[in-house]
């Protein structure tokens, strides 16, 4: 175990590390809405000093993630629907504003098959069957990146911003629509048939395409984390162990 003695660098290594685990900890359901811990047991679990351990908490403190017990430890939150719902439908009010604007010419002076942003994202997506990835993982990065670069699109950088930052917000629960191989075709499908009517500058279709993707996305990964859950609580604590066996 690294002492607080090491140098600077290290010791911010060590934090973004014990940050990530401890995020994949919660993202994973190893640490569940309701579980109470402490700095010294994840500092034996994951084997780092307890200096970088309260960083990373202080962090996804700020994230909404966990927080301080008074004298008593730490407590992961309750997810909250609510403010999921209330996030989501904030996106589909930025995403079909945005598809609007690109229909309608506004975004920098581009038409949509001209706009390299929108090219770029037809090479990922309108693309034949047997060339579509079937990782989760990748399929959920380049799914934010076709909806982030959307928004990028039609040239509103504050918009923009705050679409990121929603983005960052939902993906504790989002990146779940993609543990099922019918979710990832359902998305190249999907992503293609909104980007061909972007393209053509059927706005109406398209608006309308985004937002029956985004709350179908919703539903299933509402579903899928209650499962998560209720299946996560069933297991004993100490199965649920951060640090890898």
């Amino acid at each position: 175990m690294i002492s607080h003695s090491a140098p600077e660098s290290a010791r911010s290594l060590l934090s973004e590390d014990a940050y990530q685990q401890i995020k994949d900890a919660l993202n994973n359901f190893l640490l569940i809405p309701g579980d109470r811990f402490t700095e010294s047991q994840l500092s034996e679990q994951l084997n780092v000093s307890r200096t970088p351990i309260r960083q990373a908490l202080f962090r996804l403190q700020q994230e909404g993630f966990v927080e301080v017990l008074f004298r008593n430890g730490w407590r992961v939150l309750p997810l909250d629907f609510a403010q999921f719902d209330a996030l989501y439908d904030f996106r589909i009010l930025i995403e079909t504003d945005a598809i609007q604007r690109l229909c309608d010419g506004r975004s920098p002076g581009v038409l949509p098959k001209s706009n390299p942003q929108l090219q770029a994202l037809s090479e990922v997506w309108l693309t034949p069957k047997a060339k579509r990835l079937s990782e989760a993982q990748q399929v959920s990065q380049l799914d934010e990146a076709f909806h982030c670069a959307i928004v990028e699109a039609a040239g509103n950088p504050a918009i923009a911003r705050t679409h990121r930052e929603i983005t960052e917000k939902i993906r504790v629960i989002r990146r779940l629509d993609f543990t099922r191989c019918p979710r990832i075709d359902t998305t190249y499908d999907e992503h293609a048939k909104i980007l061909r009517a972007i393209l053509n500058q059927r706005a109406d279709q398209a608006r309308m395409l985004i937002k029956a993707h985004i709350e179908v996305s919703q539903l299933e990964v509402r579903k899928i984390t209650l499962h998560q859950l209720e299946s996560a609580r069933s297991q004993p604590r100490a199965s649920r162990e951060l640090a890898e066996g």
